[in-house]
């Protein structure tokens, strides 16, 4: 059995400043990708994206989901895309449960009214809520296990230049001591408002995109006292959202934008049955 890999919140072995990917802002068309990278609903790339609903649940249904649909998928779709702005979630790696503590950090941001879950992909904690966009996408591609750098690269090229169109001032590159910290984080204005992290299994990959659109004070004071117990070095004031610098923006714009860059043109459909019943109760 090929064993996954799971990869960290933008982290990859592929520089931020490698040749071909200013650091800065990049143009919305970047073409010539690799299949095994870009998504085939891309314009001109083959199949249209489907979008997938999940009935009502929480943050243990939204983390469970995804694995699902890249371990069973849906029908004979390649690419499956979820896109939602979920209730308060507090999103620990496998890694983050190892820390000493752990159990206080869990506790810290039930505290502060977000539920701690364990997600399947890597990185460190991450927090979101009803001001965030998450966007999961699952690419079925059989037994190849690509290299997930230059996944890393395009995507944050895609979610840059989508964001600059919404006039946030986007750029690639982490942020000293940001939460999650990763070498294809975004930020404005010295705060990082979006982090990716993904998972790559037998199955094809998960790649999964938390955008910030407000309440950036709500995500601080959470992951504060939870970095402090986990023992990560944190910088709360590195934590931001698009709104800090394009007031006007908002959730419903955001997801919008994102649907029209993966190319959704149809509407979502339910996720089957057999798979509701595979997600906890």
């Amino acid at each position: 059995m090929t064993p996954a890999d799971p990869t960290g919140h933008g982290r990859s072995a592929v520089p931020a400043d490698s040749p071909g990917g200013d650091p800065a802002l990049v143009p919305a068309g970047v073409p010539g990708r690799d299949p095994a990278v870009v998504p085939a609903g891309a314009p001109g790339r083959g199949p249209a994206v489907v979008l997938v609903d999940l009935p009502a649940g929480g943050p243990a249904q939204d983390v469970a989901a995804v694995p699902l649909l890249l371990r069973h998928g849906l029908g004979d779709a390649r690419d499956i895309l979820r896109v939602y702005s979920p209730s308060p979630t507090a999103a620990f790696s496998r890694r983050d449960t190892l820390r000493p503590g752990y159990a206080r950090a869990a506790a810290a941001v039930r505290e502060g009214n977000f539920l701690p879950v364990i997600r399947p992909q890597g990185g460190s904690l991450a927090a979101y809520d009803r001001g965030s966009v998450v966007v999961d996408h699952v690419h079925r591609s059989g037994s190849s296990l690509s290299d997930p750098g230059p996944r890393f690269r395009h995507f944050a090229e895609m979610h840059a230049a989508m964001l600059v169109r919404l006039g946030v001032p986007a750029r690639i590159g982490p942020v000293p001591r940001e939460y999650c910290p990763g070498e294809y984080s975004l930020h404005a204005a010295g705060a990082k408002i979006v982090g990716s992290a993904q998972r790559v299994t037998r199955d094809g990959w998960l790649f999964s995109t938390v955008i910030q659109v407000s309440g950036a004070a709500r995500l601080r004071a959470v992951l504060t006292p939870a970095y402090r117990e986990l023992g990560y070095d944190f910088d709360p004031s590195t934590v931001g959202a698009a709104e800090d610098t394009a007031a006007a923006v908002t959730v419903a714009a955001v997801t919008t934008a994102v649907l029209a860059a993966y190319g959704v043109s149809g509407p979502a459909v339910t996720l089957p049955a057999v798979l509701i019943a595979g997600l906890p109760g």
